[in-house]
């Protein structure tokens, strides 16, 4: 035996129960009738006039009817005898080149066909002026040539800052738009000037360039549009600060404050960002965000298939799986910090041989006298946490909580394939 299995060999782990938690699932059933509605605004239409060749700016990210939400966009610009075209908006994802992010749109479903009109990608961008410190603003350059730009995103939290904005329209416009260059430049002096940059350099774009109206979506905690907005140039500032406010009381949550040990079967760039929502966790990649439990230890067990072994946000947890290890993409994961200058999330937590010994691990170092009481949540992902399962320790809060239901009776975990959850 040698010293790690000794050192966590007689680490009881504690009999789990399954829990139902509740959130808000309002949501829109008629998204096209409502967009429509908004597109409507006579103020709206008199953005738009015949012939205009319009760039409408469509994200990475896997927004809910994103191929419904624009091709709606594009027919009512048709209508109105403009010509539409999409423009991928992802700042450096899809590898930072042309190809890779018109394949990231189609991988969501965004094609010619799809949503009924051409798509031009390019990497190309001009810089349109600078910030008072030097920091430079860009524009894609296929969008900056058009006689208008639309912009489509969904309005959040973000991981890594706080403020009055933070991701969505207007970081779509500063950093999406502003290709590789716009996103490193934003990124440049750290996440701390993120909320003041952001609304800056925003700002310049839409004084400098042609942007007509955005078109912003709101998702509850099942990720399912809530509300969608149309917002002028001149309302996208205000208005955004309003949806962010819903888009955070809107989040889904672990409803527990404090936490021993938080379980994460996988963790994924189709998950979050940063592999796993902080929001959710409560870890966050930069001291600047704030919110969600307090986790003593976090273990993540394995990546989705779909990440394609990028493992950033696995060095936000303390333990991890050589299985994990094993299959990440190194050269894809490190791409994440450079980009964002945020380094830690690449990090490699510590790598155990198996999921129970890596449980077992952070058990062991929780910072608690009993082990046997040990306060201990599984999840499957953040994304998915409307079903949980929690150590006996947490049962009374769970009886306690309003929104939270127990909907089994307690059991051992299951451990096989020689220590494997999965």
């Amino acid at each position: 035996m040698g010293i790690l299995q000794e050192l966590l060999e007689d680490i009881p782990i504690p009999k789990m129960a399954k829990v139902k938690q509740e959130f808000d699932a309002s949501q829109i059933d008629d998204l096209g009738a409502v967009l429509q509605s908004e597109l409507a605004r006579e103020e709206v239409k008199q953005t738009v006039k015949p012939g205009m060749e319009i760039a409408v700016a469509v994200g990475s990210r896997g927004l809910d009817r994103l191929v419904e939400t624009t091709a709606v966009t594009v027919k009512f610009l048709q209508e109105l005898g403009a010509k539409p075209f999409i423009v991928p908006c992802m700042g450096s994802h899809g590898g930072a080149t042309a190809e890779g992010q018109q394949a990231v749109l189609e991988h969501l479903g965004v094609t010619k066909e799809s949503v009924g009109c051409e798509i031009r990608s390019s990497m190309e961008v001009i810089k349109i002026d600078q910030l008072s410190n030097g920091l430079p603003v860009y524009f894609d350059k296929i969008a900056s040539e058009a006689d208008g730009v639309v912009v489509i995103n969904r309005v959040k939290p973000h991981t890594a800052f706080r403020g009055p904005v933070e991701s969505g329209i207007m970081k779509m416009i500063s950093i999406g738009l502003g290709k590789q260059k716009g996103a490193e430049a934003c990124h440049q002096l750290g996440f701390k000037h993120m909320a003041e940059y952001v609304p800056a350099m925003t700002k310049i774009s839409l004084e400098k360039m042609p942007i007509l109206f955005s078109v912003a979506t709101v998702e509850n905690a099942f990720d399912k549009v809530k509300q969608i907005e149309v917002w002028l140039p001149n309302e996208i500032e205000e208005k955004e600060i309003d949806m962010q406010k819903l888009a955070k009381e809107s989040l889904p949550k672990i409803y527990f404050d404090q936490i021993d040990v938080l379980i994460i079967d996988e963790i994924g760039k189709n998950i979050s960002g940063d592999g796993m929502d902080p929001n959710i966790t409560g870890r966050y990649p930069t001291p600047y965000p704030y919110g969600g439990p307090d986790v003593t230890k976090m273990v993540v067990l394995d990546l989705t298939h779909e990440t394609e072994g990028n493992a950033n946000g696995v060095g936000t947890a303390d333990f991890t799986t050589q299985r994990l290890v094993a299959k990440m993409d190194r050269e894809a994961t490190y791409a994440n910090g450079l980009t964002s200058t945020v380094v830690g999330p690449t990090h490699i937590s510590t790598a155990l041989p198996t999921q129970k010994q890596a449980i077992k691990a952070a058990i062991k170092t929780c910072n608690i006298l009993d082990f046997t009481k040990v306060k201990m949540v599984r999840i499957k992902n953040t994304l998915e946490i409307d079903e949980i399962e929690v150590s006996e320790a947490l049962l009374d809060e769970v009886n306690a909580h309003e929104n939270m239901e127990l909907i089994s009776d307690v059991y051992e975990m299951n451990f096989k394939n020689e220590g494997n959850l999965f």
